[in-house]
């Protein structure tokens, strides 16, 4: 498990959206991850500790946060086509502080599937297998996600939609 100990930090930083409370969502996990060890049936390490760590962030987000509520309609799903002004856009997204920003603004079951895919590799079959989720689930809100940060940082890096 301590090779994917960074993995399991990045996960839980992502989730739970500051350096504090992932520290604690990952020592609590690497403690279920060692008691649970029994439960490991040798495939891959790294998806089961993530699943250890996605399991251990929900107990503790019901515990210590409110729920958060999210309704997005047809308007957030309408994505304004940037590649008029892609000149601008491909200088602004070298901004990685605004595309930390656009991540963390997403909902949590957004935020963790882009993580799960973009930052730490993991294909849509492993994806649902982590999250317990259909595949079909897993693509929805990764396509949503993804939609949510388009509208986010093309918002971000043009203010007014001036072109």
């Amino acid at each position: 498990m301590l090779p994917h100990l960074d993995a399991a930090y990045n996960l839980a930083r992502w989730l739970s959206g500051n350096e504090q409370d992932a520290q604690d969502v990952t020592q609590e996990s690497m403690l279920r991850a060692f008691k649970f060890f029994r439960s490991f049936r040798g495939e891959n390490a790294r998806a089961w500790l993530l699943t250890v760590v996605r399991n251990t962030f929900y107990t503790w987000l019901r515990q210590n946060r409110p729920p958060e509520v999210l309704e997005l309609g047809d308007e957030a799903m309408e994505i304004e086509d940037v590649s008029c002004h892609a000149d601008t856009l491909t200088q602004r997204l070298a901004d990685v502080e605004a595309v930390r920003h656009a991540i963390e603004s997403l909902p949590v079951e957004f935020r963790e599937i882009i993580i799960l895919r973009e930052m730490e590799g993991f294909g849509y079959k492993e994806i649902a297998a982590l999250t317990e989720l259909p595949i079909g689930t897993v693509m929805s809100r990764l396509s949503r996600a993804r939609k949510h940060l388009q509208k986010r940082l093309g918002d971000e890096f043009n203010p007014g939609g001036r072109p």
